[in-house]
């Protein structure tokens, strides 16, 4: 589903809601909750997991709705997903930091933007192994931006943590 042109645009001009735009290349930072899992991918290429990636299809295979600017990834990329069913649906609005596109390697990781219940980045990376096989690793540094995730709490932790696995087997054949 393509966003409004009007939403796109105010959402590419937001600002980021934290300010270490980019550590998930590397050096994760203090004060955040911290999580990395990789899983070796079953029964695909390298380069069907990477379109799948870059097309906005590993979320919509986790079971988000997903509202983007356009149908592929792309640095500054906007991006409203959605949590939840009818009025219980939450949106998470979210910006493409970086794009990765290199031999071996692609992904993304997108930061948070007004809204979001959550204040931090998300990296999803599709690598090449030795062996031919293929994985995904999904990075997160984040921390609870509104009352709802603070108050929430471990349940909040056990809502990423469950994202998390999902992102982990949607790309599976």
């Amino acid at each position: 589903m393509l966003l409004a042109a009007a939403e796109a645009a105010l959402l590419a001009r937001a600002p980021f809601t934290y300010d270490d735009v980019g550590a998930t290349r590397g050096a994760l930072p203090a004060g955040y909750r911290q999580l990395e899992q990789t899983r070796r991918l079953r029964g695909r290429t390298f380069a069907e997991a990477a379109e799948l990636v870059l097309t906005w299809q590993l979320h919509e295979r986790s079971g988000l709705r997903v509202a983007a600017d356009g149908p592929k990834v792309g640095d500054g990329a906007v991006v409203v997903l959605g949590f939840g069913v009818g009025p219980a649906r939450l949106p998470i609005p979210c910006r493409v930091a970086y794009v990765v596109d290199e031999p071996g390697r692609v992904g993304f990781a997108y930061g948070t933007l007004p809204g979001h219940p959550e204040e931090g980045e998300e990296l999803f990376l599709v690598e090449s192994l030795a062996d031919g096989g293929v994985q995904l690793t999904v990075r997160v540094f984040s921390r609870p931006a509104t009352r709802l995730a603070r108050i929430g709490g471990p349940m909040t932790r056990a809502v990423q943590n469950w994202m998390t696995r999902r992102y982990l087997r949607a790309l599976d054949a």
